[in-house]
């Protein structure tokens, strides 16, 4: 016996198109709990960010548990809940990378551009992450800039690099 998918709730604001996206994703993969993270890849690849409203979405369309949502929206570096700047600077704080200076990196970003990780600058040019691991730990320190990865840097370069955007 095969069971039809469930067609996903009305979306938060049927006149924007990009929700469409969203609700065909949803269909492909079968509004199923275990399209989650795919989900959440398409939603913020439509609209940037994962915001409260996109979340509960999300939980009602697949029948998900808001806080299971939220839980995997957090608990992935790769996934941002607000708006992010023009620019996107992460720093890995893995082990190899921390041991290797990653501190003082996000130290010197932090007294250079006065935004903590997770923020943005108040002109919106660039937003300061931090990840739990790059997979680049033999480049350690690591950062993503622009989505390039960068190895063996020192806050110096990284400073420099930021001044440059």
């Amino acid at each position: 016996m095969t069971v039809a998918a469930a067609a996903p709730p009305a979306s938060p604001a049927r006149d924007d198109k990009r929700w469409r996206q969203v609700d065909v994703r949803i269909r492909r993969l079968g509004a199923r709990p275990d399209a989650l993270i795919e989900v959440l890849h398409t939603v913020q690849e439509v609209f940037g960010y994962l915001d409260d409203d996109a979340l509960s979405y999300v939980s009602e369309a697949l029948g998900v548990p808001p806080s299971r949502v939220l839980g995997v929206a957090t608990f992935y570096s790769h996934f941002v809940r607000k708006p992010q700047g023009e620019h996107t600077c992460v720093v890995c704080m893995g082990t190899a990378c921390y041991i290797n200076g990653a501190g003082a990196i996000l130290n010197r970003i932090h007294d250079t551009l006065g935004i903590d990780a997770g923020a943005t600058t108040p002109d919106g040019r660039i937003s300061l992450l931090r990840a739990r691991c790059l997979g680049a730990c033999s480049m350690a320190p690591a950062v993503v800039i622009d989505d390039e990865v960068h190895g063996r840097l020192s806050a110096d370069t990284v400073q420099q690099m930021l001044e440059e955007l």
